[in-house]
């Protein structure tokens, strides 16, 4: 399959109300052998591992490369100078920020929308939104500020508007915000940063406001707290986020992604933390041992991989460095990477780099 092929049977596919097991399968392949052929790194890293198109029969056999390796070399399928966008991962210590490259947005545009809709907008067709992060045209590389620039463009009611300025939350025009949504009934989503929720617990208790949202009204939290002066407890953070907005902790969704991801993943709410999280059709995800690569039983802890068909010009399978255990519906994410953990995805990355320097085959 050429790239538009693998394009238009990604967006039927994504646009279906389901994908058989067999059908996922199918369609890993297919991407599969269309990212070994065409993406160098890719390859040089599963000849390393003795995968080729001909041995990796399953999508579970497609070897999961470690996330930092889109810090080290170009991942992609195409020509980067051709790409119509690059998100950019955040730095690390040493500044080292990676680049992940999609030729064309049409898949990433639908994956967000399709399971948006599903997993927070649920049967509500618009909603007010308030947006507690940079708009797109501030971080045209941060694939954060594209997802809430489509949630407020597609599901947004017009008077939607984003609430973050250079000198921080707009304090006064949310209050308002919020004080009307009282007064009316109207339902109102706030969405952003974890930690973009922390500066606004700060500003409200000095006020002392509280609110008390009217039924239907939603929160959306992404990012966690990484590089934060504070680090929440999860059951303070939601606790607080339903005290001072009125919002039921059922109805404050968080959603996990990356930038090394073309899709997203949700939570039902967090009445109970740490909550399930699970994943479009189009995306399946592992819990593996680090140091064997094996998956371990539900209920285990280990290293979350995730297989996601929208990164066809990348790669599909990815190594996170989360800590993770299968349960029913889905999985647990239980932080970052420690230990053994740490040292096994440590052990992938050097792999990976070491293959990346390798002859081709």
């Amino acid at each position: 399959m050429d790239q538009q092929q693998i394009i238009n049977q990604l967006l039927t596919s994504i646009q279906s109300d389901n994908l058989s097991d067999g059908d996922f399968n199918q369609l890993a392949l297919q991407i599969f052998a269309y990212q070994y052929t065409n993406n160098l790194p890719l390859r040089k890293f599963c000849q390393q591992k003795g995968k080729t198109i001909r041995t990796v029969r399953t999508w579970g056999d497609i070897p999961a490369v470690p996330i930092n390796a889109f810090k080290e070399v170009p991942l992609t399928c195409t020509d980067p100078e051709d790409a119509e966008r690059f998100f950019m991962t955040s730095g690390t210590t040493m500044g080292v920020k990676g680049k992940h490259y999609h030729p064309t947005l049409q898949v990433w545009n639908e994956s967000m929308k399709t399971y948006f809709k599903k997993r927070f907008m649920k049967e509500t067709e618009q909603i007010r939104m308030g947006i507690l992060f940079p708009t797109e045209e501030e971080m045209p590389n941060s694939s954060l500020a594209r997802y809430l620039a489509l949630a407020k463009k597609e599901f947004g009611t017009k008077e939607s508007h984003y609430l973050l300025t250079e000198n921080g939350i707009n304090l006064e025009q949310l209050i308002q915000e919020l004080e009307q949504a009282e007064r009316t009934g109207k339902p109102y989503a706030l969405l952003g940063a974890s930690y973009s929720f922390v500066h606004l617990f700060e500003e409200l208790e000095k006020l002392g406001h509280s609110f008390r949202l009217p039924s239907g009204s939603k929160v959306l939290d992404t990012g966690g707290f990484k590089n934060q002066s504070k680090e929440w407890n999860l059951d303070d953070f939601y606790h607080q986020l339903s005290s001072l907005l009125g919002v039921p902790r059922k109805d404050c969704i968080n959603m996990y992604g990356m930038t090394e991801l073309s899709s997203q993943l949700y939570d039902s709410g967090n009445e109970q933390v740490p909550s399930v999280k699970s994943g479009p059709h189009w995306l399946k995800t592992r819990i593996i041992h680090p140091l064997t690569g094996e998956e371990v039983a539900d209920g285990e802890r280990g290293v979350i991989v995730h297989c996601d068909l929208a990164n066809f010009n990348s790669v599909t399978t990815i190594l996170t460095e989360d800590l993770g255990m299968k349960v029913d519906g889905g999985f647990l994410l239980l932080g970052r990477v420690q230990g053994t953990e740490a040292k096994g995805c440590s052990i992938a990355v050097e792999e990976f780099i070491q293959a990346a320097k390798g002859p081709v085959q």
